[in-house]
């Protein structure tokens, strides 16, 4: 490992101290550093095991640029802070939502270039637009919506999404800020000659993940089988066809791993990252899943109208990751199910206040 210092912003949410933590039982001899404002509710039951594993936690937020002085020298950053909600600003301020993903990333890339550190940044698939998104060729099949396998927009096809997709049209204030994120890190890779890797990250998820409604709705499922609750099938007639493909967090610490270990060779690249076509499904069969995994069957209502900022289809074609990274997911859907719902069990009485 080149690296002595490791540190992860948004470092006690899933994303950051899964990571944080893997990195640690893999190479006890580096540091890391995690910094984390603690904005999302259930954070701060990470902190316990960051402690545990020798991670030094920073309580402090990348929109202060004190705070990221305050931390010293570092050699890498994985950039894991964000407001991740597509829905995030729409009937409310965005000040918070551009402030924290756009000037959080300004203020970060500063300390890179005074570090002469390198970067990994966590991106995500709403970089691609809405109405061209919705714009592709579906069939509806029994449990879930499929790509039919012709289509006259680039950068897709049955695999999935590729990083060809267009990118001119709307695609959420969220997915805005990312991708105007995406060309700063860019411009200072080549600019000042720090070196990074820029990941389009679909749907994440695994133990330790605080599911709600718009973000972490894997987790949700699952809970909400185990604690009991209602679900709802939004959109789309109210039908839960709609699908993703998800990719469990271990998986996305074997493709960064990769790529640190090699970052000459990546430098300044960009890979669309996922579970992919094999790793997929729709909310009527992750009901059916978490179903049969916990025993239980709970009332799911229906409500037919959709939203602005849905997609009824996205799945990543990971093919460039593959290729030139060596990289597959392993996790399929019903084993990452079971390792969330052991691990809901298994700290039930913890978790109820957030997750029940």
């Amino acid at each position: 490992m080149q690296y002595k210092t490791i540190l992860i912003t948004g470092g006690a949410g899933f994303v950051g101290s899964n990571l944080a933590i893997k990195f640690k039982e893999r190479y006890s001899d580096i540091k890391v550093i995690a910094l984390d404002n603690l904005r999302r509710r259930g954070s701060e039951l990470n902190l316990v095991r960051l402690k545990r594993y020798g991670v030094e936690f920073i309580h402090g937020d990348i929109r202060n640029r004190e705070d990221l002085e305050s931390i010293g020298y570092f050699d890498l950053m994985i950039e894991c802070s964000a407001e991740p909600s597509v829905l995030s600003g729409y009937n409310e301020s965005p000040e918070y939502l551009i402030n924290t993903n756009l000037i959080g990333t300004i203020n970060c890339l500063e300390m890179l270039r005074k570090n002469k550190a390198d970067i990994i940044f966590l991106s995500t698939s709403r970089v691609y637009p809405i109405k061209t998104l919705n714009s592709l060729e579906y069939e509806e099949l029994e449990t879930r919506f499929e790509l039919k396998l012709y289509q006259s927009i680039k950068g897709v096809s049955q695999k999935g999404i590729t990083e060809e997709f267009p990118l001119n049209g709307i695609r959420s204030l969220y997915g805005t800020t990312k991708l105007a994120s995406e060309l700063l890190i860019q411009e200072y890779i080549g600019v000042y000659g720090i070196r990074g890797v820029i990941n389009r990250c679909g749907v994440l998820t695994g133990p330790w993940q605080m599911g709600k409604v718009e973000q972490g709705f894997v987790v949700l499922w699952v809970a909400k089988h185990i604690y009991g609750g209602e679900l709802c099938y939004i959109g789309y007639k109210g039908t839960g066809k709609q699908v993703r493909d998800i990719l469990h967090i271990d998986d996305l610490y074997n493709l960064i791993e990769k790529q640190i270990l090699n970052i000459h060779t990546y430098n300044g690249q960009i890979f669309n990252i996922g579970g992919g076509r094999n790793i997929s499904v729709s909310l009527k069969e992750l009901t059916q899943i978490c179903q049969d995994v916990t025993g239980n069957k709970i009332e799911i209502k229906s409500i037919p109208d959709t939203r602005f900022a849905d997609i009824p289809y996205y799945i990543t074609d990971y093919t460039k990751a593959q290729t030139e990274i060596g990289w597959i997911p392993k996790y399929s859907v019903r084993e990452i199910i079971e390792e969330i719902a052991r691990w809901i069990y298994d700290n039930k009485e913890l978790l109820s206040p957030i997750l029940a």
